[in-house]
């Protein structure tokens, strides 16, 4: 069988999640990964009753729920806060924006997600952890490696007490690894991994779209973290052959500037090896959802999720129980 093609919530929460679920239907989804923002899944007001409302939604429409993601949030549970998360966090979470209390609020939110979560009759919640050490990715002045080592202790302190509450009720958090989290190539995996002492509620949301233009192996992380990858996200991105006026850090210009060295597209249209990365999910045994989470800022987006629906069922296959050349035998 094959695995379920999703679409990812996070870009379509300026509409309505009954809009959302109707749409996702009609481009051919199996289901959804739901976004805990816009409407989509409110933890703040979320108890059974209302958990029950939104299955019963999806269930109107014939479709399914596999995870939730919390990326807005969990940003702010060790980033270093500033104004910017004030745009992207619930009023109840930014508070008065005092930082440490901005991060305690997020690390209570994300504890409750996952209960949210097991309300939900789900095992995953996806997301971001943010990181206090992103601001040093460059080593000039020249970074001390204790200054890397104390952000790792300070990542597994305000992270461990949360896969502990998650571990006791079933739930597995997902870290989506990606530049500006305490995880963003397959090293600084393998770290935040030690850091929390290989936890069992710990392990990754597989997206190999923020590994490409890095110039990260992003089929090696899967055979690196085969009983780690607990989600996956199909989302494609391309990068230059040629030099550019903006290098991997991007310029300081805006996704969907033509003068970026790199940036995102639409399933299929990028420089990904998709066929690879089924092959590979193959071999580990990953036969959970595939996720689409569609950026492309040159495409109309219910074109985009339309056709990336259709290319995620036609480049995924089922891997074989016997050898072809098995016929060959006379045994």
């Amino acid at each position: 069988m094959k695995r379920p093609v999703t679409l990812f919530t996070g870009q379509w929460a300026d509409l309505t999640l009954e809009d959302v679920i109707k749409k996702a239907r009609s481009f051919g989804y199996d289901g959804v990964e739901l976004a805990c923002w816009g409407d989509h899944i409110e933890i703040d007001r979320a108890d059974q009753a209302y958990c029950n409302s939104r299955l019963d939604l999806l269930k109107k429409y014939d479709m399914s729920l596999f995870s939730i993601s919390t990326h807005l949030v969990g940003q702010a549970v060790c980033d270093r806060i500033d104004e910017r998360h004030k745009e992207i966090l619930p009023l109840h979470i930014w508070g008065d924006g005092n930082p440490d209390g901005v991060r305690k609020r997020a690390a209570q939110e994300i504890i409750k997600t996952g209960r949210v979560a097991k309300m939900l009759g789900l095992n995953i919640v996806n997301g971001f952890t943010g990181s206090p050490i992103w601001h040093l990715i460059y080593s000039f002045p020249p970074v001390l490696p204790k200054m890397i080592e104390d952000g790792y202790m300070e990542f597994a302190s305000r992270w461990k007490p949360i896969l502990d509450e998650y571990h006791k009720i079933g739930i597995r958090f997902a870290l989506e690894v990606h530049p500006t989290e305490i995880a963003f190539d397959i090293e600084t995996a393998k770290r935040a991994l030690e850091a929390v002492d290989y936890h069992p509620a710990f392990g990754f949301n597989y997206d190999p779209s923020h590994f490409g233009y890095q110039g990260v192996d992003y089929i090696k992380f899967i055979y690196e973290f085969s009983d780690r990858i607990f989600h996956v996200h199909m989302k494609d991105v391309t990068w230059s052959e040629q030099l550019s006026t903006a290098g991997v850090f991007g310029g300081n210009l805006e996704f969907g500037d033509r003068r970026r060295y790199w940036d995102f597209r639409s399933v299929g249209r990028g420089r990904i090896d998709f066929e690879k990365i089924i092959r590979a999910l193959n071999d580990i045994g990953y036969y959970g959802p595939l996720s689409v989470e569609w950026e492309d800022s040159g495409m109309d987006r219910e074109m985009g999720a339309a056709e990336s629906c259709e290319f995620v069922r036609k480049i995924d296959f089922v891997p074989g129980n016997i050898s072809f050349d098995s016929a060959f035998s006379n045994e």
